[in-house]
Protein backbone atom coordinates (compact mmCIF):
# COMPACT_ATOMS: atom_id res chain seq x y z
CA UNK A 1 0.00 0.00 0.00
CA UNK A 2 1.59 3.96 -1.07
CA UNK A 3 0.87 6.78 1.47
CA UNK A 4 0.76 10.10 -0.43
CA UNK A 5 2.67 12.95 1.10
CA UNK A 6 2.30 16.75 -0.93
CA UNK A 7 4.59 18.89 -0.70
CA UNK A 8 5.22 22.19 -1.31
CA UNK A 9 8.68 23.81 -2.56
CA UNK A 10 9.68 26.59 -0.65
CA UNK A 11 12.84 29.26 -0.98
CA UNK A 12 14.11 27.77 2.24
CA UNK A 13 14.38 24.24 -0.26
CA UNK A 14 15.88 26.18 -3.09
CA UNK A 15 19.66 26.18 -3.47
CA UNK A 16 21.92 29.44 -5.16
CA UNK A 17 20.76 28.32 -8.39
CA UNK A 18 17.00 28.28 -7.83
CA UNK A 19 16.12 24.39 -7.59
CA UNK A 20 15.55 21.98 -5.11
CA UNK A 21 18.68 21.84 -2.64
CA UNK A 22 19.71 18.13 -2.95
CA UNK A 23 19.53 17.89 0.76
CA UNK A 24 16.19 18.90 1.30
CA UNK A 25 15.13 15.49 -0.52
CA UNK A 26 16.26 13.27 2.50
CA UNK A 27 14.08 15.80 4.85
CA UNK A 28 10.84 14.93 2.69
CA UNK A 29 11.81 11.30 2.09
CA UNK A 30 12.39 11.04 6.29
CA UNK A 31 8.87 12.48 6.47
CA UNK A 32 7.32 10.21 4.21
CA UNK A 33 8.41 7.37 6.05
CA UNK A 34 7.28 8.50 9.61
CA UNK A 35 3.58 9.37 7.54
CA UNK A 36 3.74 5.67 5.82
CA UNK A 37 5.05 4.03 9.86
CA UNK A 38 1.99 5.91 11.75
CA UNK A 39 -0.65 6.77 9.25
CA UNK A 40 -0.22 3.13 7.32
CA UNK A 41 1.42 0.72 9.33
CA UNK A 42 -0.58 2.54 12.73
CA UNK A 43 3.42 2.57 14.53
CA UNK A 44 4.09 5.14 17.15
CA UNK A 45 7.65 5.69 16.22
CA UNK A 46 7.86 7.59 19.45
CA UNK A 47 6.27 5.08 21.72
CA UNK A 48 8.66 2.39 19.59
CA UNK A 49 11.65 4.23 21.22
CA UNK A 50 10.16 4.56 24.77
CA UNK A 51 9.54 1.02 24.33
CA UNK A 52 13.12 0.48 23.23
CA UNK A 53 13.55 -0.23 19.40
CA UNK A 54 14.31 2.13 16.76
CA UNK A 55 14.17 1.95 13.16
CA UNK A 56 17.98 3.90 11.63
CA UNK A 57 18.40 4.53 8.05
CA UNK A 58 21.47 1.95 7.07
CA UNK A 59 21.27 2.32 3.47
CA UNK A 60 20.05 5.33 1.07
CA UNK A 61 20.05 5.58 -2.65
CA UNK A 62 18.58 7.90 -4.65
CA UNK A 63 18.02 8.72 -8.59
CA UNK A 64 17.71 12.58 -9.16
CA UNK A 65 16.21 13.15 -12.32
CA UNK A 66 14.97 16.59 -12.50
CA UNK A 67 15.42 19.36 -10.26
CA UNK A 68 12.19 20.64 -8.77
CA UNK A 69 11.99 24.58 -8.39
CA UNK A 70 10.58 26.74 -5.53
CA UNK A 71 6.61 26.24 -5.65
CA UNK A 72 6.34 23.61 -7.46
CA UNK A 73 3.92 21.34 -5.74
CA UNK A 74 5.00 17.93 -5.29
CA UNK A 75 3.68 14.39 -4.35
CA UNK A 76 5.83 11.45 -2.45
CA UNK A 77 4.47 8.30 -2.53
CA UNK A 78 6.44 5.96 -0.36
CA UNK A 79 6.04 2.48 0.01
CA UNK A 80 7.30 -0.90 1.37
CA UNK A 81 9.28 -2.27 -1.41
CA UNK A 82 10.41 -5.36 0.47
CA UNK A 83 10.43 -7.23 3.94
CA UNK A 84 13.45 -8.61 4.92
CA UNK A 85 13.74 -10.59 8.09
CA UNK A 86 15.84 -8.21 9.38
CA UNK A 87 14.93 -4.76 7.47
CA UNK A 88 12.63 -2.74 5.69
CA UNK A 89 13.36 -1.78 2.08
CA UNK A 90 11.11 1.68 1.54
CA UNK A 91 10.70 2.81 -2.53
CA UNK A 92 9.99 6.28 -2.57
CA UNK A 93 9.03 8.70 -5.91
CA UNK A 94 9.21 12.71 -5.68
CA UNK A 95 7.03 13.90 -8.45
CA UNK A 96 5.30 16.86 -9.86
CA UNK A 97 1.57 17.26 -9.28
CA UNK A 98 0.64 19.23 -12.02
CA UNK A 99 3.09 17.22 -14.73
CA UNK A 100 3.18 13.83 -13.45
CA UNK A 101 6.89 14.07 -13.77
CA UNK A 102 8.89 12.31 -11.62
CA UNK A 103 11.74 14.35 -10.00
CA UNK A 104 13.53 11.19 -7.60
CA UNK A 105 13.74 7.94 -7.08
CA UNK A 106 14.76 6.54 -3.89
CA UNK A 107 14.95 3.46 -2.07
CA UNK A 108 15.92 3.45 2.01
CA UNK A 109 16.75 0.35 3.65
CA UNK A 110 16.17 0.71 7.37
CA UNK A 111 16.53 -2.03 10.47
CA UNK A 112 15.70 -2.42 13.79
CA UNK A 113 17.81 -1.36 16.59
CA UNK A 114 17.37 -2.46 20.55
CA UNK A 115 18.08 0.94 22.41
CA UNK A 116 19.60 -0.65 25.44
CA UNK A 117 21.93 -2.56 23.63
CA UNK A 118 22.28 -0.60 20.54
CA UNK A 119 22.79 -3.82 18.54
CA UNK A 120 20.34 -4.38 15.53
CA UNK A 121 17.99 -7.07 16.27
CA UNK A 122 18.41 -9.87 14.10
CA UNK A 123 14.82 -10.63 12.79
CA UNK A 124 12.51 -7.85 12.67
CA UNK A 125 10.37 -7.08 15.97
CA UNK A 126 6.96 -9.23 15.70
CA UNK A 127 5.05 -6.09 15.78
CA UNK A 128 6.65 -4.57 12.93
CA UNK A 129 5.68 -7.42 11.11
CA UNK A 130 2.36 -8.29 11.78
CA UNK A 131 1.97 -4.46 11.60
CA UNK A 132 3.18 -4.95 7.43
CA UNK A 133 0.73 -8.17 7.06
CA UNK A 134 -2.21 -6.67 8.52
CA UNK A 135 -1.47 -4.28 5.88
CA UNK A 136 -1.36 -7.09 3.41
CA UNK A 137 -4.59 -8.92 4.58
CA UNK A 138 -6.40 -5.10 4.14
CA UNK A 139 -5.06 -4.39 0.57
Amino acid sequence: MKHIDEIRVYYADTDAYGVVWHGAYLRWLEAGRIEYTDKVLGLDLKKMQEDGCILPVIELNIKYRLSAKLDENLILETEVEELRPSAIVFKQTLKNKDTGVINIVGTVTCVAVDTTTNKMFRRLPSFITEAYNKQLAIV
